[in-house]
């Protein structure tokens, strides 16, 4: 269960990323959460993230994304001010399931 979790995070940090298209996007979205959630990256440490020439896979997977986008922020509920929309956030198998037992 702690590896499929590990796989559907690593795969929802994937389509977050995906769905901003560009570097510009990205840096913006990461510095975003950067602000919201109060991480401390440098601006230079989010742009060599976004602009990097990996693979979403693979960029996905380096430190500051991977940080950013961690379990904890994928799973609080936000909620947007201008749309009124609540995203449930992403639950963790493992602490599902031994809360089920």
């Amino acid at each position: 269960m702690q590896e499929i979790g590990a796989w559907v995070r690593h795969r929802i940090r994937v389509i977050i990323v995906k769905q901003w298209k560009k570097p510009k996007a990205i840096a913006k979205g990461l510095k975003w959460y950067c602000r919201v959630f109060g991480f401390m990256f440098s601006d230079e440490e989010i742009f060599k993230a976004a602009n990097s020439r990996k693979g979403l896979y693979a960029q996905c997977n380096g430190d500051v994304i991977n940080y950013i986008l961690s379990p904890k922020v994928l799973g609080t509920k936000l909620k947007r001010k201008r749309k009124e929309t609540v995203y449930p956030g992403l639950i963790d198998p493992l602490a599902y399931y031994l809360n089920r037992i």
